[in-house]
């Protein structure tokens, strides 16, 4: 991955021990540059010894890092990311970071499409600073990204990051990818551990299919992401800079990505209350991850993804991670 090239990332300088937030511009495997912080384990800190496979206390595992996708017209210093970070760093490492058109990321938001090379490059990150087992937790967009991610990133027994071939929009970029030549030719892209495979998926709030419309804010977002003016409205009143171009080809499905998530655990999180996606979208994630393929947690009186997601169920969410 171009994400952890040689000299652009000093990893050196950053351990399981360290205290500090370390913020970095990673770059795709397309040339986007995406902003990106990476925080220690809190409940690790200051603990002696703590290597791969290590525990701290309430649970904390130091050798897994948490990588978190925040939902559309997000970025990851919005308070509700910062509190999902905050709860997952008492159980483990926390990687943040804003997709292509958010934030002080580059590019342009092309709503889950080639996010997936985002999240692709903050996973790399993360193996390159030593963590063994990565979690990826995502929030409505984020959630559809995972999945995605899940299916198209996966790993063989060796550890290297490999691909199954289900048909996408992102194939071409991920062959070509420096994980992909290095797994191609049995060798490391870079000393240590660069994979962009994931080792568990958390999904809350997705939708399990494209251009649902069931919905008014639904439909509201389908005008600003399809419409000149409603691009406009992303762009200055949600700071979300926004591709106009089609999809072309479709990505991958939501529901089309579960089955290919195996071997790896999918935990699948929603709202009852959820005014984008009603509990059909949920129950067609975990009818296609197939019988224990998926746990499904449909969540009473919760709303809309990491905005809705309180300190009690974050923390459930960190402690299923640290034993799935």
């Amino acid at each position: 991955m171009s994400s952890v090239s040689e000299g652009r990332f000093p990893s050196s300088s950053v351990s399981f021990l360290t205290p500090d937030p370390l913020r970095a511009t990673l770059l795709t495997d397309d040339g986007v540059p995406v902003d990106a912080v990476y925080e220690p384990c809190t409940a690790g800190a200051g603990a002696a010894g703590s290597g791969a496979g290590s525990r701290a206390g309430n649970g904390a595992r130091t050798d897994t890092a948490m990588v978190v996708a925040h939902g559309f017209t997000g970025h990851l210093d919005r308070p509700a990311v910062r509190r999902v970070a905050r709860v997952f760093s008492q159980r483990a490492a926390v990687i943040t970071f804003s997709f292509r058109g958010h934030g002080r990321s580059g590019g342009r938001s092309t709503v889950g499409d080639r996010e997936v090379l985002d999240l692709a490059a903050a996973v790399a990150w993360a193996r390159s600073l030593g963590h063994r087992r990565i979690i990826t937790v995502g929030f409505s967009m984020g959630g559809s990204v995972v999945l995605r991610h899940g299916a198209l990133y996966t790993a063989d027994p060796a550890g290297e990051s490999v691909r199954d071939s289900p048909r996408d929009s992102v194939q071409n970029l991920i062959r070509g990818s420096t994980a992909v030549r290095a797994a191609e030719r049995q060798a490391p892209a870079l000393e240590g551990h660069t994979e962009a495979h994931t080792d568990a998926v958390v999904a809350v709030s997705a939708p399990a299919r494209w251009y649902y419309r069931g919905t008014a804010p639904m439909r509201r977002l389908h005008w600003v992401v399809t419409r000149p003016t409603g691009r406009l409205v992303g762009r200055y009143g949600f700071r979300t800079r926004i591709a106009d171009e089609n999809w072309d080809p479709v990505p991958l499905s939501p529901v089309g990505a579960v089955p290919l998530i195996a071997p790896a655990p999918l935990l699948i999180v929603h709202g009852d209350q959820d005014p984008y996606f009603p509990l059909d979208h949920p129950r067609m994630l975990a009818e296609a991850a197939g019988e224990g393929g998926a746990d499904l947690w449909l969540e009473r009186g919760m709303g809309h993804a990491e905005n809705a997601s309180d300190e009690t169920l974050l923390t459930r969410i960190a402690d299923w991670a640290a034993v799935a």
